[in-house]
């Protein structure tokens, strides 16, 4: 299990190091971005790897890596949203994210350790193509909690599903050697 905590704080490491040279960039603007947006964000990432490893070819340059660093980052942005009140303002400094950044990613990762408790680390057996078929089932349940307005009657709810989705995509990233963003 050490080796799993070296390696998910090394992939988290860089995508909040992307994150926070985004704000600078762009400020907060994915603020403006409801939940069902910032889910379809994270769908266009998980079927462009899907693309290219069924293709085995691809035409844009940026990498299947930086893609998982993106449904990372994405699902982060979710959890933050989900944890801002609707009257927070848009424009919030990366001292003000940070911590909502750095309380997503600990529970996230708390769940996983649960997880690999429970599993034994099956995900290292998995193929990276299996990976993204997850994250993409995934997805649809979350647009189908959305399309349901948020009310399940025997399932978990966004939260944990995009806590899911990060995960998965962090082992990804694991697996392709990639805690380098």
């Amino acid at each position: 299990m050490n080796q799993t905590a070296t390696e998910y704080k090394e992939v988290i490491q860089a995508c909040k190091n992307l994150f926070a040279k985004k704000t600078h960039d762009y400020g907060t603007a994915w603020r403006v971005l409801r939940l069902p947006s910032i889910t379809d964000l994270i769908m266009i990432k998980a079927q462009r790897i899907r693309n290219i490893q069924q293709k085995g070819v691809q035409k844009v340059d940026d990498s299947i890596t930086e893609e998982f660093v993106g449904i990372i980052n994405y699902g982060i942005m979710a959890l933050v949203q989900l944890e801002l009140e609707d009257n927070t303002s848009l424009e919030l400094t990366f001292a003000q994210l940070e911590p909502l950044y750095d309380r997503a990613v600990d529970d996230t990762y708390h769940l996983l350790q649960n997880k690999n408790h429970d599993y034994g680390e099956a995900w290292r057996d998995m193929r990276v193509s299996s990976i993204t078929d997850i994250i993409l089932m995934k997805l649809y349940r979350v647009k189908q909690i959305e399309d349901n307005a948020g009310k399940t009657l025997a399932s978990e709810g966004v939260k944990a599903n995009y806590q899911d989705m990060i995960n998965y995509a962090v082992f990804a990233m694991i697996k392709l050697n990639g805690a380098k963003a």
